[in-house]
């Protein structure tokens, strides 16, 4: 089969099967697949495993085999003359789905040319596209030179277990990409470090305070509830007043939330919270002392409040967001995600972040970190997948690395791979991944549908 040919049997396919993929597509957005306690069978709660479960009766009845991987991730595959595997893996968990929706955010919306609902982007669209791909080779009926391994991931959002899991126990693929990023190819992807800032702050004037959905996310709103009289305090543009109870004030912050990796014009509720608090003089010394720490932490990207900025030769600089803070028996705990480049490594940042904690008299707790990670550029197989790109968009762009986690860093040789693409816009009913009103154009489904078909027609003529 010549280029030509192969291309119009995939435009066929894709037209025949684009209302198809569309209804799949809202039945896994229906399912809210946030992670969740632990149940047999179900290591990230019932509605993960039946997101998972959902996915697996598409692929069964595309013809493909199907394989449980006890419940932290499933697989479908076309078995090819080699055991070698040629495969993809993208997620079924979504991030909670947070505030201010125009929507049911589990509920797939069709507006002028988008869908709208929490993982239609990231990452149940993608997960449907490698599906989907995977369909179009089956029904070709002619045997693969490798075997096609369609991954379906569970945790993703969280610590990414599912695939440890996996790899400890199944083989790994000769090479692998995750339509979970930006087109055309991310080949390295910056360390991720989260941790913990912990201040005791006793029985003062904050009730409570609470803000943000998850620690990769940059919160779009926050709230403090504290004592104070509501008649001598004003709204601001981002800040909303009110009363919660005799003697008590609601502050509430609102503005434009993202993901961690990339917090570039976003602007943390928290922060905002944390100023009308610091400038309204409405909290004790000892809570102020903690808050003056939020202030300097939430008040850039950079890291420079901790001595922590930095740039590589591979990486863009680093950037270090604050995600969600709690307020609970007189102990304040504020998160961080910092994603990292390798001009700097993990105890330099526990410690420089320590110190900078002990400044006021909090301290500061690391999770496991995970080290940058980066492949050769021009190896066949991204230069396989840059030329599919090019082709089907008619660009000529060049692969990238990010701040972004996906699963390509827990291969040996993987990439990210699309869908998403970096200088897009978006009409103002859609909004971003990890954000209210998640969405993203038919459009962009279609296409990238065709270049994950001929991407992975062309790696299949490798050698690996």
């Amino acid at each position: 089969m010549n280029d030509t040919q192969r291309i119009q049997k995939i435009d066929a396919f894709i037209e025949e099967n684009k209302e198809s993929m569309l209804r799949d597509l809202k039945t896994l957005v229906g399912i809210p697949s946030v992670q969740g306690p632990a149940e047999p069978g179900a290591p990230f709660g019932a509605n993960v495993r039946k997101a998972l479960d959902t996915a697996l009766d598409m692929a069964s009845s595309f013809g493909l085999n199907v394989h449980d991987c006890e419940g932290y991730m499933g697989y479908a595959e076309i078995p090819g003359e080699s055991e070698k595997q040629i495969a993809t893996i993208a997620h079924l968990d979504v991030v909670p789905a947070g505030n201010g929706w125009d929507s049911d955010p589990f509920e797939l919306v069709e507006k002028e040319g988008y869908v709208i609902g929490r993982g239609t982007s990231d990452d149940k669209g993608p997960a449907v596209l490698t599906l989907y791909a995977a369909k179009f080779f089956k029904e070709q009926g002619q045997p693969l030179p490798y075997t096609l391994r369609i991954l379906l991931g569970c945790a993703e959002e969280t610590a990414m277990a599912d695939v440890d899991y996996y790899l400890s126990h199944y083989p790994e693929p000769a090479f692998c990409f995750t339509p979970d990023a930006e087109f055309p190819v991310g080949y390295g992807e910056k360390g991720l470090f989260n941790g913990t800032f912990t201040g005791v702050l006793g029985q003062g004037n904050l009730v409570r305070f609470e803000g943000g959905v998850a620690a990769n996310v940059v919160p779009d709103r926050a709230f403090a509830v504290v004592k104070a009289d509501a008649a001598g305090l004003a709204d601001t543009d981002r800040v909303k007043v009110t009363c919660e109870g005799e003697g008590l004030v609601r502050i509430s912050g609102y503005d434009k939330g993202g993901h961690a990796s990339t917090p570039e014009g976003t602007i943390n509720a928290i922060g905002l919270v944390v100023e009308y608090l610091l400038d309204h003089g409405l909290c004790t010394p000892q809570e102020n002392q903690f808050l003056q720490m939020e202030k300097e932490l939430l008040n850039s990207t950079d890291g420079a409040f901790a001595d922590i900025a930095c740039q590589d030769h591979v990486f863009t600089p680093l950037t270090c967001i604050g995600g969600t803070v709690m307020l609970q028996d007189g102990q304040i705990r504020q998160t961080i995600d910092i994603r990292y480049p390798t001009c700097i490594d993990a105890d330099t940042l526990q410690e420089k972040l320590s110190a900078f904690a002990a400044r006021f008299g909090a301290r500061f707790a690391a999770e496991k970190p995970s080290v940058p990670f980066y492949i050769e550029p021009d190896s066949p197989a991204i230069r396989t997948l840059i030329d599919a790109y090019n082709q089907v968009t008619g660009q000529n762009k060049k692969p990238f690395t990010m701040g972004g986690g996906t699963y390509a860093r827990h291969f040996k040789n993987a990439v990210s791979f699309g869908m998403e693409e970096a200088d897009e816009t978006f009409p103002a009913f859609v909004g971003p991944i990890h954000g209210a009103n998640e969405g993203v154009s038919v459009a962009r489904l279609t296409q990238s549908l065709k270049i994950y078909i001929l991407a992975i027609a062309r790696l299949m003529e490798l050698e690996f």
